[in-house]
């Protein structure tokens, strides 16, 4: 049973008056982990009160145990709190969270509407274990990004960014609610610098309150970002069962974003491998080991207007493809291939410690038999990401190649949704960066202070 309960935000302090932050533009920011160095400058310069003096404060080379990027942000949240910029929210509410998006590489409508909605609500989840059959992951997690949420989580007594959660409700029951919800002047909303539009509205009715936790209550949820502040928020559940039994209710509880897998919204973004490195790499022998497993397709170029073409070609054959199709670009060679799954071979029996929804998914295929038997990459090379590296647009694959950055770029098609459903309900996970939901939830819209 899933259980979601509303909750007395802590926020931005929006009143003209009170308005110390100089405007929700200045503060607000991309999750933690998709702020890179430069944007990371780009928002502490932006305003002494930015999110990312919590989420991702500098560190010093005068650090201690003591005084250090995580201690400094339990300060910032103290502070902000005792100045006002921060302030709680007159009573319990759900919040309907709804983004205004344009998809990377689609276009704009001429008045600039974002052509899809995705509609979601925030509110506060009970920590379940993995093998309760409430909450499902999808991907595996690492050590050393757990251990940096786990000791800002520790100072801060926070929960400072929400996790991802995904629900299904075919007949849109639970977005008709939101949507109701939503016809009145919001609470907040902000254009962020990918031009999504993020929008928010207090669900603070009882009766719409009680209905919306009535309905998520039979509902199975899959993590779609935030695996390690989930497994983070676990631990930090047992200190707390730990040092006070009996009491762990307000540990057991972390910010959610629930949203609608079955909704207009869903979009995932395919992310594409870069391989580096490798002794005596050689392309003619990857391409006849590959051809005992893969149609090989290729669409060569000799100059940027031709491989633009060529490009485009390369994707259509992966889109057209009726099974898995990879895409490929190699250092030295004008051309790029497609490899689709050939019929003739007994992948049940090639891969049989797999689903058959895993056999499925093109990045199983990629990183199983085509890093795996033809390049001699094993899973634990992977996994440590050596001689790999990821990007999420087609054309920095196809720099990184031509500037010698990379020996090849591997291309990849988006997982669809009913992929991650599949895997994820049957228990099992993910290759690593399989899937990048778009857009990213806001950080700074909400925050969930333990002390209350």
């Amino acid at each position: 049973m899933a259980v979601v309960l509303p909750f007395a935000a802590l926020r931005y302090d929006q009143r003209q008056e009170q308005l110390k932050s100089g405007g929700l533009e200045n503060v607000v920011t991309q999750p933690y982990d998709k702020i890179t160095p430069e944007m990371q400058r780009a928002y502490l310069r932006r305003s002494p009160y930015n999110y990312a003096h919590l989420i991702k404060g500098e560190t010093k080379p005068t650090d201690t145990v003591t005084e250090n990027v995580y201690t400094r942000a339990a300060q910032w949240l103290h502070d902000w709190r005792e100045q006002g910029v921060l302030v709680r929210s007159e009573r319990p509410a759900f919040y309907a969270y709804y983004q205004q998006f344009s998809p990377p590489g689609s276009h704009r409508s001429p008045r600039g509407a974002a052509t899809m909605v995705r509609k979601g609500f925030i509110g506060l989840g009970r920590l379940e274990p993995y093998d309760g059959g409430v909450i499902f992951r999808h991907e595996q997690t690492h050590a050393a990004a757990k251990a940096d949420r786990l000791e800002l989580l520790r100072a801060t007594r926070a929960h400072l960014e929400s996790i991802f959660l995904l629900y299904s409700d075919r007949e849109r029951q639970i977005e008709a609610l939101l949507d109701r919800q939503t016809q009145r002047s919001p609470a907040a909303q902000v254009e962020d610098e990918y031009g999504v539009v993020h929008t928010l509205w207090d669900v603070d009715d009882p009766a719409v309150v009680q209905a919306l936790r009535q309905a998520m209550a039979d509902k199975k949820l899959i993590i779609a970002d935030g695996h390690h502040r989930y497994d983070t928020a676990m631990t930090f559940a047992r200190e707390c069962r730990a040092r006070h039994p009996g009491k762990d209710a307000d540990c057991s509880l972390v910010l959610m974003t629930f949203v609608n897998m079955d909704g207009d919204g869903i979009v995932i973004l395919p992310t594409h491998r870069l391989v580096s490195g490798l002794d005596g790499w050689d392309p003619r022998r990857f391409l006849e080991a590959a051809a005992q497993y893969f149609s090989v397709a290729r669409f060569p170029f000799s100059n940027q207007d031709d491989r633009r073409k060529a490009a485009e070609q390369m994707q259509e054959a992966m889109a057209a493809a009726r099974s898995t199709a990879i895409g490929a670009m190699f250092q030295g060679e004008g051309a790029f291939y497609c490899l689709s799954q050939r019929e003739d071979v007994a992948w049940a029996k090639l891969l049989p410690e797999l689903t058959p929804a895993e056999r499925s998914l093109d990045v199983t295929i990629l990183h199983r038999i085509a890093l795996g038997l033809c390049l001699g990459l094993d899973e634990a090379a992977v996994g440590k990401e050596k001689h790999l590296a990821y990007v999420r647009h087609l054309e920095e694959g196809m720099e990184s190649v031509e500037q010698g950055v990379a020996q090849a770029c591997f291309f990849l098609n988006p997982a669809k949704i009913q992929q991650v459903r599949d895997i994820a309900f049957a228990g099992r996970v993910l290759p690593q960066k399989s899937t990048d939901f778009y857009p990213k939830l806001l950080s700074g819209l909400v925050l969930y202070p333990l002390d209350h």
